[in-house]
């Protein structure tokens, strides 16, 4: 089993604004869902990294999920692929939005 997945993102930035979306933000989204092993880590991030592509949804978040794609895994090349796969999809300027911000997130160390 992999090393279990915290998130405390919710309770940090929300927890006494909005507790209840903290709560099923760190505990249900990435405590139960991100924990799940139907899936692998590096799987999950790549499907996560494309339904925030295909939503337009560039934005911290993105490069966030970007980050974890690269710890679980993901190679350059592999997200080269898969952004270019889902290109075709989800169309090409959000592909180029994602190229933008997976290449800064691959290019650091």
């Amino acid at each position: 089993m992999a090393e279990k997945i915290v998130q405390t993102a919710g309770r940090d930035q929300l927890g006494s604004f909005a507790p209840e979306f903290a709560h099923f933000n760190d505990d249900i989204l990435f405590g139960e869902n991100w924990n799940n092993e139907d899936i692998d880590l590096k799987t999950r991030s790549i499907i996560t990294v494309v339904a925030l592509m295909a939503q337009g949804l560039t934005d911290i978040s993105f490069k966030h999920h970007l980050e974890n794609a690269k710890k679980n895994g993901v190679t350059q090349k592999e997200i080269a692929a898969v952004i270019t796969h889902a290109a075709f999809y989800s169309g090409w300027p959000k592909a180029w939005a994602a190229f933008r911000m997976a290449k800064e997130v691959y290019e650091a160390n």
